[in-house]
């Protein structure tokens, strides 16, 4: 990564460069290719334990070893599953999509995606230099 104190502000355009190159594209698909799915499958999940819960109260109650009942495992069942999802979602993102994401970002610091082709010339591009 570049030294604070040597970056310079990014224009809109690098921005825009940014979000229309083949790169991005592909980060926003193998994101939503996970995310979409996995939170439709989370949703009926619990959707599934609160309906069970409020027109089959007599199979939640059934008892499954002394005074824990289904409804009990299958609302702890919502914390694993939180758990594994979050899990899932970490081990995605360090495979599929923070390479992308990584390369992007030293592009973009690099202004690889300046109109200009990436030269760092201050003057010509109007950025600004962090103090």
């Amino acid at each position: 990564m570049t030294d604070p104190t040597e970056r310079r502000l990014l224009t809109p355009e690098e921005y825009l460069q940014a979000q229309n190159s083949p790169e991005f594209a592909e980060l926003k698909s193998r994101f939503r290719r996970f995310a979409f799915p996995m939170t439709f499958a989370f949703l009926a999940w619990y959707l599934l334990y609160v309906l069970l819960s409020t027109y089959a109260p007599d199979f939640m109650s059934t008892e499954v070893f002394g005074n824990v009942n289904l409804g009990i495992l299958l609302g702890l069942g919502q914390f694993v599953t939180t758990f594994v999802i979050t899990h899932l979602y970490v081990a995605h993102a360090n495979k599929r999509t923070d390479p992308i994401s990584d390369e992007m970002r030293e592009r973009l610091e690099a202004h690889a995606y300046a109109p200009d082709g990436g030269t760092d010339s201050h003057e010509t591009t109007g950025g600004a230099t962090r103090a």
